[in-house]
């Protein structure tokens, strides 16, 4: 197994994640198998019981694992499919160390961090990175490490040393190190600044670790001199110095490392040159070169709970992004904090009540992800009832859903007081309810989640014809709520309809208003699933719907065909 470091110097937040993916894909079309690993140094065991607005959006895998944003990164760039165990934090490395402390497996030894934790690091990289997640059998040829945090951080320092002694295992060519930092320019002297970055190497060959490349985040290209300056204080060759600088969308990134031969550096260090072929990048330049081109646009309310912090709703944002390129149409997505669409906000700020309600007139769709918690609710109701009533296109997803169901219930059925178990434990009419399964004590791993099957009750729905299967489809799901069995049958009566099932029967997934032209709720989370080449089907119906080209969209793609 060959492997690929990706290290943050300097400050964080400087893309590791999208140079690790794009270093990734770049090897890919190199004619390489590649998997990741996603190394987060808190003491969480995942990222499931994490704030959006602290720690961006928490990202779920087929077998449930709720994991950082960056493994939606790796999956959506290099289209692979990972596991939980590709991402390693500290609270899963001490969890497995003490509990093998507890069986007695280290057979009365005094338990430390070194050899200890930092062997159980090594363990599980190794043994994790033959695992193939690209659906062929047999290990990948390389895989491609993120070490989360920066370089210096006390957290990390284990992680660190583990990777030291994993590099010195497996042999200098099967080992190679990329660190990303930092090149700022001082806006009085306008100079580019290489001292923060020489500063951070030497931090990293301190603790045993020297770079084989660097690649520099900037606004600007780096000067030739910022290079020569940084080959010499580094200890890195200038033709292993890439500049990351800024670019109009992030797909341009893996065609920036191809255009400055990152891939002949890796491979060469990997001893790869031989086996390795011209990176095969057609489809991706041609995939970046239509979304600088594009110049109609769509507009798009978001109306959500975490739209302080973008990175709150990432994968949905992708999403959007696939299929508005997929309608050559560029996204203009328009944040709505649900709160200021209250009543409430009216009163104590009108100003942004009334701006929210304007934004909302003036949007092509509306979008409801999920979210957790009772605040902006309210907010959520009145945007779904303004789509409903208006005709609007809607998409309500997880909590999105839920709310379609409290708003229809309220307003068509005439039950005032409906409400989700989850807001009020004291409605008379809980048309949302706490499933069975899940746990009140306990919050992490406790939701009912992972890719799940659906079944379509018909295949005369809009769901079913947009994923072009008659029968079932899997996707993602994160949630401890579900739509109240009981109240179905009411529901349906009223036109509310039901049309795709769990196995059971008995969980409702999918409805759909058959007398609006697109009001569709989901349970599960279908941004997980979309790709920058494979659009996810609801979202693509959302856009459809938005510019008026469902319907001849439909008639050309029938169930199946």
């Amino acid at each position: 197994m060959k492997y690929v470091l990706v290290t943050g110097g300097v400050v964080s937040g400087l893309g590791k994640g999208v140079t690790a993916s794009s270093i990734g894909v770049v090897l890919k079309a190199c004619g390489r198998r590649i998997t990741s690993i996603k190394i987060d140094p808190y003491l969480n065991t995942d990222a499931g019981t994490m704030s959006p607005f602290e720690h961006g959006e928490v990202f779920v895998l087929d077998d449930g694992g709720e994991v950082d944003l960056d493994l939606g990164n790796y999956e959506r760039f290099l289209d692979v499919t990972l596991t939980r165990n590709n991402n390693i934090t500290t609270g899963k490395i001490y969890q497995s160390v003490l509990e093998k402390e507890r069986r007695g497996d280290y057979l009365g030894k005094t338990v430390q961090v070194v050899p200890h934790i930092t062997d159980a690091i090594k363990n599980w990289i190794e043994s994790v990175a033959v695992i193939p997640v690209d659906g062929k059998e047999g290990p990948a040829d390389v895989c491609v490490i993120e070490l989360g945090g920066t370089v210096g951080d006390i957290e990390s320092m284990p992680f660190i040393e583990a990777l030291r002694q994993l590099s010195f295992s497996v042999g200098q060519d099967n080992f190679c190190l990329v660190h990303v930092s930092l090149i700022p320019v001082l806006g009085v002297v306008g100079e580019q600044k290489t001292k923060p970055t020489q500063h951070s190497v030497r931090e990293l060959r301190a603790l045993g670790l020297t770079p084989h490349l660097l690649a520099c985040r900037s606004a600007q290209p780096l000067l030739e001199n910022t290079k020569e300056k940084l080959s010499q204080f580094c200890h890195v060759p200038a033709g292993n110095i890439l500049n990351i600088h800024d670019v109009p969308n992030i797909w341009h990134v893996p065609l920036l490392l191809r255009n400055q031969n990152a891939h002949l550096s890796i491979l060469k260090q990997l001893n790869l040159l031989d086996v390795a072929a011209t990176p095969a990048l057609q489809d991706w330049t041609r995939m970046a070169e239509t979304f600088d081109n594009l110049t109609e646009s769509v507009r798009i309310a978001l109306v959500g709970k975490y739209v302080g912090l973008s990175d709150s709703y990432l994968s949905v944002v992708k999403a959007l992004l696939h299929a508005c390129i997929a309608c050559s149409l560029k996204p203009s997505i328009d944040w709505i904090a649900a709160s200021d669409l209250e009543d409430d906000s009216a009163r104590l700020t009108p100003e942004a009540h009334a701006t929210a309600w304007e934004t909302l007139k003036n949007a092509a769709c509306v979008l409801v992800p999920g979210g957790f918690g009772d605040r902006g609710v309210t907010g959520m109701i009145l945007a779904a009832k303004y789509a409903r009533e208006n005709k609007v296109p809607y998409l309500g997803i997880c909590l999105g859903m839920q709310i379609s169901v409290i708003e229809f219930a309220r307003s068509v059925l005439g039950l005032e007081r409906a409400n989700s178990n989850e807001f009020d434990n004291e409605t008379p009419n809980p048309v949302v309810i706490f499933m069975p399964e899940g746990s009140r004590t306990h919050m992490g791993n406790t939701m009912r989640l992972g890719s799940r099957k659906t079944l379509f009750q018909t295949p005369d729905c809009i769901t079913s014809k947009l994923y072009q299967n008659s029968e079932y489809v899997e996707e993602r799901h994160r949630h401890r709520y579900e739509v109240n069995p009981e109240f179905i049958g009411i529901l349906e009566e009223s036109g509310l309809k039901f049309f795709g099932r769990d196995e059971s029967g008995n969980r409702m997934e999918i409805l759909e208003l058959p007398t609006h032209p697109f009001y569709v709720g989901v349970q599960f989370h279908p941004e997980f699933k979309s790709r920058p080449a494979r659009p996810s089907a609801l979202f693509l119906g959302l856009i459809l719907a938005a510019t008026g080209q469902l319907e001849a969209y439909l008639g050309r793609h029938q169930n199946g065909s």
